[in-house]
């Protein structure tokens, strides 16, 4: 039976909360509704940088003291004002929708001590929205021993099944962290974060040029990347851990470019980030064939560039080559996970998050 869910997202890059509307049964898309974003003010955006610097004294995943309860308020605001803005944007009402998949704001992830933190109160939302919300997907897994994370691979495997793609191809998402979904038939659905997405450099570009991303790679592209220092990075130990592995968005914050022209430094950040990805080929079962670029990231045509040098002769395409929309992907994912969760299905898998067996997961807050 096929359902309508409005998927909400707002990822580790802390620029604002993306909404989308799909019609699935949790196995397959039937379509692609309207998608939409509500982006975070700057005063949203610094009270949610202050919330993941004090998250990291997090001992428990219901505690919110302090500016983590102000944040949780922010949060949840947000996404009730997003909701409310696509619904009168889009002529649909409460009713058509069969439930919201709500993420919340990640602001600690911390999987070997079973801890993840994602704020937003879904309770409080579903009243003001008058839809059911499903939210805390990843606190099963995460319980259970898995990394809980990434989450999307069960929907980038929905979506590549309905684009005919020889051989195995790499579903790649460039957010704040990178992650990848290998998948090679049906059987075969591998995933793991590869590294820094845009949050190396986000951070960098508002640092030395007080600007909040690099727009569509140009000032990097105007840089020369530092091979030797890219080559350094990835003798950290992460990056030869097989799958399934994952990050949290401040875990390569220690790395120090040093005194470089900014053009240089913001080239070489985002060579690391296209490194970073390649460097999984080896611990996948099979050379890909073809990789197609989501998120962020997708619309850097410098990461696009760098990632097509280091996995020739393998194509490399945006998602919205296909049809795809970069910017709603997890958005809709979270839409296609909420219905899976109502169904029992699985979330996650042992070779996407490490769990010991495919879990379910998720909690339903009624209006």
């Amino acid at each position: 039976m096929m359902l309508t869910a409005l998927g909400l997202m707002s990822g580790t890059s802390l620029d604002g909360v993306d909404v989308a509307l799909i019609e699935t049964d949790g196995k397959q898309v039937k379509s692609f509704g309207p998608s939409g974003y509500r982006p975070y003010t700057n005063a949203e955006r610094s009270l949610l940088r202050q919330a993941l610097t004090e998250a990291v004294q997090l001992s428990h995943r219901d505690a919110r003291p302090g500016i983590l309860a102000e944040a949780e308020r922010a949060v949840t605001l947000a996404h009730a004002e997003a909701v409310a803005a696509f619904i009168a944007q889009n002529r649909i009402t409460p009713e058509e929708i069969d439930i919201v998949g709500f993420h919340g704001q990640t602001v600690l992830h911390r999987p070997e001590r079973r801890l993840t933190v994602q704020i937003g109160d879904a309770a409080a939302l579903a009243k003001v929205i008058h839809i059911p919300v499903m939210y805390d997907f990843r606190a099963a897994d995460v319980e259970a021993g898995g990394q809980g994370a990434p989450f999307v691979p069960v929907y980038h495997r929905a979506l590549v099944q309905s684009v005919q793609r020889e051989g195995p191809t790499v579903v790649v998402n460039v957010g704040g962290v990178s992650n990848i979904t290998y998948i090679d038939g049906t059987d075969t659905l591998i995933a793991c974060d590869t590294g820094p997405g845009n949050a190396l450099l986000d951070d960098y570009m508002f640092r030395v040029m007080r600007q909040p991303f690099d727009a569509d790679g140009r000032f990097a592209a105007q840089g020369r990347a530092n091979e030797a220092w890219i080559a350094r990075a990835l003798e950290l130990p992460f990056f030869a851990l097989p799958p399934p592995k994952s990050l949290d968005r401040n875990d390569f914050a220690a790395l120090k470019l040093g005194d470089v022209a900014p053009a240089d430094g913001a080239a070489t950040l985002t060579a690391f980030t296209a490194a970073a990805i390649a460097r999984v080929v080896p611990l996948l079962p099979k050379v890909p064939k073809s990789w197609i670029v989501a998120g962020g990231g997708a619309r850097n045509l410098t990461m696009l560039r760098m990632l097509r040098e280091r996995v020739a002769p393998a194509t490399v395409e945006a998602a919205d080559a296909l049809g795809w929309s970069p910017d709603a992907i997890e958005a809709q994912a979270f839409g296609f996970l909420a219905v899976r969760g109502m169904k029992g299905l699985p979330l996650s898998y042992p070779a996407t998050t490490g769990v010991p067996i495919p879990m379910t997961g998720g909690v339903i807050a009624r209006p």
